[in-house]
C-alpha cells in the first residue's frame, strides 16, 4: 500500500499510545481520520492535533458514526481498542465477559457491518492490534492471553475467508509499547516487557511497512517470530521457559 492519501480511515482507542500513534500516521500520509475512544476529551484532543474527526464512545458502536463523519465509506478499520486485563484463573466472571467483549467481540461487531460493503466493492482493510500475548502469552493475564488469542484466530480467519475478495487483513503483535497500558502491566510488565519496550510510533511504522509488503503478521519486535517458532516446534520446551519467567515472577518482591 503505497500510500494512503484520501483513504477513509477509522481508529479506536486512540486516544493515546498506539491508537494515537496509528491516527497521526495515517492523517500524516493524507488520509481521513476518525479518531475513536471511550474518553472523550481525549479523542478531541488528538483528533483537533491532525485534523481529524473525533467519534467518542465504545468502540463496539463507532461504525456507523465514523461512516456518517466520512461520507458513507469506511476503507481502514483500525480495531485498536482493547483491555488489558490481569488475572488468573480465578479472576472474576466480569473481567473476563468485559475482556471478550473489548478484545474480540468489538471486533466482530465492527466487521459485520464494514464486511457487506467491503465485499462489495472487493476491496477493504481490517487492521487488529492484538499483542504478542496473541501469538505466545503473557504471565498474570489469563484475561488479557486468551482474548488475544481469540482476536489473533479471528484475524486470521476473516484473511483466509475473505482474501480472494479484496479484504486485507493486519494482526499488529508487539512486545512492550511505553503506553499507559505497560504500566498497568505492573510487576509482570516491568519483568518481562519493559527491557524492550518500544514507542508507539514504532509499532505505526512496522504497520505502514507490513501494508507496504501486503504482510497479515506485524511483528514490530523481529524475536517474536522466533519466539512464536519456538512454541509451534517444541511447545513442552517453551512451556518450560515461560513457567520459569512464571516462577522468577512469583518470587520476586512487590
Amino acid at each position: 500500500m503505497s500510500t494512503v492519501r484520501d483513504t477513509r480511515v477509522v481508529v479506536t482507542g486512540a486516544g493515546g499510545g498506539i491508537g494515537a500513534a496509528l491516527a497521526r500516521r495515517f492523517a500524516a500520509g493524507g488520509a481521513r481520520v476518525v479518531v475513536n475512544d471511550l474518553d472523550a476529551a481525549k479523542a478531541e484532543a488528538v483528533a483537533g492535533e491532525i485534523g481529524a474527526v473525533a467519534v467518542p464512545g465504545d468502540a463496539s458502536a463507532v461504525v456507523e458514526r465514523a461512516r456518517d463523519a466520512l461520507g458513507g465509506t469506511v476503507d481502514v478499520y483500525c480495531a485498536n481498542a482493547g483491555l488489558g486485563s490481569a488475572g488468573d484463573a480465578l479472576a472474576d466472571e466480569d473481567v473476563w465477559a468485559s475482556a471478550w467483549d473489548v478484545n474480540v467481540m468489538a471486533h466482530v461487531r465492527a466487521s459485520r457491518i464494514l464486511l457487506p460493503d467491503w465485499l462489495e466493492r472487493g476491496e477493504g482493510r481490517f487492521v487488529s492490534t492484538v499483542s504478542a500475548a496473541g501469538l505466545l502469552t503473557m504471565i498474570g493475564a489469563a484475561p488479557y492471553s486468551v482474548t488475544k488469542h481469540g482476536a489473533l484466530a479471528y484475524a486470521e480467519w476473516l484473511s483466509l475467508t475473505y482474501r480472494h475478495r479484496g479484504l486485507k487483513v493486519h494482526a499488529i503483535c508487539p512486545q512492550g509499547v511505553r503506553t499507559d497500558m505497560l504500566t498497568a502491566a505492573g510487576s509482570a510488565g516491568d519483568l518481562v516487557l519493559a527491557p524492550t519496550a518500544i514507542e508507539p510510533e514504532d509499532v505505526a511504522q512496522a504497520l505502514f511497512d507490513a501494508m507496504d509488503e501486503d504482510r497479515f503478521l506485524v511483528l514490530p519486535h523481529a524475536e517474536v517470530a522466533d519466539y512464536y517458532r519456538a512454541r509451534a516446534t517444541d511447545p513442552d520446551r517453551w512451556l518450560t521457559s515461560m513457567n520459569k519467567i512464571q516462577r522468577t515472577w512469583e518470587a520476586a518482591p512487590r
